[in-house]
């Protein structure tokens, strides 16, 4: 896609954060890294043994369950469960979140063409909050404008509304960047341009 020209007649972007901004298992793993050296620290555990194994099992099936997988495999107490789940709202992680390098142009041109950019993120508001505070933004930080889905208690398509209400523009002076099907039929009940994080 030529940002330039496909930029000219339109006046804001929407963004999704997992997967679009930058890989969700960038965060994800992290935090399984910090919850092994946590367990190495209290059980005397091998943290290199359960990253290892939390690691395949997130590949290979999701993170769903992820837990109970790694807790079954080394015997941890259930009672850690609470620190795993916390772990994803507050981790501060060994290395910054990197943006995909095209977002980063992309929101870059944005910027230069004075067009604004939306964040509209689905899952915990705190969790969300937590990646966004470590993303490394170089200095786009202060151009975004960003509302949690969840606190909302709406669809995205209904924050996207918001969105053109509040700025008195058309669908069609406005697009969606998402990485899912959700994302895609979120955005066809307005009629937004959608375009896939891969097509960037």
């Amino acid at each position: 896609m030529r940002n330039e020209d496909f930029l000219k007649n339109k006046q804001i972007a929407i963004l999704e954060l997992d997967d679009v901004l930058f890989p969700n298992k960038d965060y994800l793993l992290q935090v399984y890294y910090l919850f092994a050296q946590f367990i190495e620290y209290t059980e005397h555990q091998n943290a290199q043994e359960i990253l290892a194994f939390a690691k395949t099992e997130f590949l290979q099936n999701g993170a769903d369950g992820l837990f109970d997988e790694v807790a079954g495999k080394f015997k941890i107490d259930d009672k850690y469960r609470y620190n795993f789940e916390l772990l994803h709202e507050n981790a501060r992680l060994p290395l910054k979140l990197l943006l995909f390098e095209k977002m980063l142009k992309l929101m870059q041109d944005l910027v230069v063409e004075r067009k604004k950019i939306y964040i509209v993120t689905k899952g915990k508001p705190e969790q969300q909050l937590n990646k966004i505070k470590q993303v490394e933004w170089n200095g786009l930080e202060k151009y975004l404008t960003v509302f949690f889905s969840d606190e909302l208690n709406q669809e995205k398509s209904e924050t996207f509304q918001k969105i053109l209400n509040t700025n008195g523009l058309t669908a069609s002076e406005a697009f969606v960047v998402g990485a899912n099907n959700s994302d895609k039929k979120q955005s066809e009940i307005l009629n937004l341009p959608y375009i896939s994080i891969e097509n960037i």
